[in-house]
Order: structure tokens, then C-alpha cells, then sequence
């Protein structure tokens, strides 16, 4: 709720990484590791903010920042294929009025 991001093992109560404020104060609504790159996850904010995060290029800060000023999105999930070599990767996002808007990730965050 209050932007925090923890990174947990299993194994462990306590987080291997913790990025507070990392959304400026803005709840999490949905968070979703890349399903074609194992360091990267996706982080939507309530104010329909989207946070790429790519733990081998940065652990510090999200790698990129994608702002969608036209309508308030109220989820998101990713859509791809590990199994396949082509790396595509999809962010579904589902807007306040019902609408979906499927969009591609650039291929550095989606391939291996």
C-alpha cells in the first residue's frame, strides 16, 4: 500500500532486497515477473504508472518508467512464451471502462 517492493526466498521470513518508495508513495496494484526473463518484473501503481525493473541491469532502481495518462488502469498481467527463443512479451493492461490494451515490451527486457 505504501509503494514498498520485497524481494523474498522461500526459505527466509526476512526479504532479500527491499526497495521502499519505490513507486513515490503509490499503492502496488499488480506486480508480475517477465515470463521470458527471470531478473525482470513489472510493478502498476495506482496511478497508472509502470515500473520495469531489471535486477542484472540495475538492483537499485526500475530500469524504466511508462506513464498511461489516458485512462486509469486497474490491473495488468504479461502474456509470452518462455519455452519459445523469439522473446515476445505482452503487458495487458485492463483500463477502468472495461477496455484491454495489449502492448509489446522491447525485446532487451523480454529476451534472455
Amino acid at each position: 500500500s505504501d509503494g514498498s517492493i520485497r524481494l523474498h526466498q522461500m526459505t527466509s521470513e526476512y526479504p532479500l532486497m527491499q526497495w521502499n518508495d519505490s513507486t513515490k508513495g503509490q499503492p502496488i496494484i499488480a506486480l508480475q515477473w517477465a515470463l521470458t526473463r527471470p531478473a525482470v518484473f513489472f510493478a502498476l501503481d495506482a496511478s497508472s504508472n509502470i515500473y520495469i525493473w531489471d535486477l542484472l541491469e540495475n538492483d537499485l532502481l526500475p530500469v524504466a518508467k511508462e506513464s498511461i495518462p489516458s485512462e486509469k488502469v486497474v490491473t495488468m498481467t504479461l502474456l509470452g512464451e518462455p519455452e519459445k527463443a523469439n522473446g515476445l512479451l505482452g503487458i495487458v493492461l485492463a483500463k477502468e471502462s472495461g477496455q484491454i490494451d495489449i502492448q509489446y515490451v522491447k525485446k532487451k527486457w523480454a529476451l534472455r
